[in-house]
């Protein structure tokens, strides 16, 4: 069953929508009448692709979902709780190894990769 569209003028966005609301509200243009049942069974038709009405929809969507890489099955990571020894010694020794990681260089410096970095900072 047709809805009709009752224009109200000063709720229109635009100055365009407001003048064709006018329009309709004076009588010089017809207001459109608008069928939402046919306008949703139409609609219908479209929300479902020709290849997902057959077995192939199901195929094409895995195809376009996989991933790219192999994915790895996760495993169980086992963790060993640390003993309490008691002996504050054992705290000293890790909190040395923590701390030593800190200070050791993981790479050598050389004066001349200094001089490279010096060089590529300049500008030219």
């Amino acid at each position: 069953m047709p809805d009709e569209v009752k224009p109200n003028p000063s709720q229109a966005p635009t100055h365009d929508a407001q003048l064709a609301a006018e329009n309709m509200v004076s009588g010089e243009e017809k207001a459109p009448k608008v069928d939402f049942e046919a306008d949703y069974q139409a609609a219908q038709q479209f929300s479902v692709s020709d290849i997902d009405r057959t077995g192939e929809g199901a195929n094409a969507a895995a195809e376009a979902t996989a991933p790219e890489h192999e994915i790895r099955a996760s495993g169980e990571t086992n963790t060993t709780v640390a003993k309490e020894t008691g002996n504050p010694d054992d705290y000293i020794d890790m909190a040395k190894d923590v701390n030593s990681s800190k200070t050791e260089a993981v790479t050598e410096v050389s004066d001349d990769l200094v001089k490279q970095a010096l060089e590529k900072g300049q500008s030219k």
